[in-house]
């Protein structure tokens, strides 16, 4: 090849590649765009989406359930799980407390009543439970005498009155004149969950104890008013947890609950 051939055959190469170049646009030119067109479309599919759960969250949110105490914020109602129950009389019942001391639920009559079931072993949503207990018992201020905060245990393998005292003072419920840790005899603690719809799975002494977690509110009539159902988040590791404000509204909702059946 001479040198007077070269551009020439330069010339033909830019052309050539000037024609591919071409063609690729040609072919892929609509494509893109179609492309485009749903990668903008998806986006704001996206972006319609999140706006439009976050408002049906907000939402969610400020339904307020009907027949629970004016009183009572919507959001910690909301919290607290609170439903008004049919109002019948509470299954009565004769159990010593963490003072060795037999009482019946009846003799809490003219005050409102606060009703746990709590393992005196637990170390999960029980103890967060009794914060919330000693927590409700200071926001009650001047009612707080009105009130009685009660347990009743449904652990099966430790029911004795030693079991139910150091629980209360681990978790400072005797700190609450008015605190009381039910305990009694297998049979008779059973029959107590089956009359408040309390289930328990306690396959051996050594495993922990799955129950029903339930706040029962009791009027001053002796009859069932409210139902409130206790959670709790847990860390990677399994530790029972809940934020601390959320500990501060459930204490607040007792007291606004309990009190409400007092007035």
């Amino acid at each position: 090849m001479t040198h007077s051939e070269m551009p020439g055959t330069v010339e033909g190469g830019e052309r050539a590649r000037a024609a591919v170049e071409t063609r690729q646009r040609r072919t892929l030119g609509p494509w893109f765009f179609v492309a485009l067109a749903i990668a903008v479309l998806l986006s704001g599919y996206l972006a319609y989406s999140a706006v439009r759960n976050r408002n049906l969250q907000e939402a969610a949110g400020s339904i307020r359930t009907t027949g629970i105490p004016a009183d009572l914020p919507t959001s910690i109602a909301n919290l607290m799980s609170l439903s008004p129950i049919p109002r019948s009389i509470a299954p009565n019942f004769t159990l010593v407390d963490q003072h060795g001391k037999k009482v019946s639920l009846s003799n809490y009559r003219g005050r409102s009543v606060v009703l746990e079931f709590m393992d005196p072993h637990c170390t999960d949503i029980c103890p967060i439970v009794s914060q919330e207990f000693v927590d409700a018992y200071h926001d009650l201020g001047r009612d707080a005498s009105n009130v009685v905060f009660v347990a009743v245990n449904v652990n099966q393998y430790f029911t004795s009155v030693a079991d139910m005292r150091r629980f209360s003072n681990e978790h400072q419920l005797n700190t609450i004149p008015t605190w009381h840790f039910f305990t009694g005899a297998p049979s008779e603690l059973k029959a107590i969950w089956r009359a408040y719809g309390v289930t328990v799975e306690a396959p051996n002494p050594k495993a922990d104890i799955i129950h029903s977690s339930f706040v029962y509110f009791i009027s001053p009539n002796g009859r069932k008013q409210y139902l409130g159902v206790p959670s709790d988040d847990h860390t990677a590791k399994g530790t029972s947890y809940l934020p601390a404000n959320q500990v501060a509204s459930w204490g607040k909702g007792i007291a606004l609950v309990a009190e409400s059946l007092v007035h």
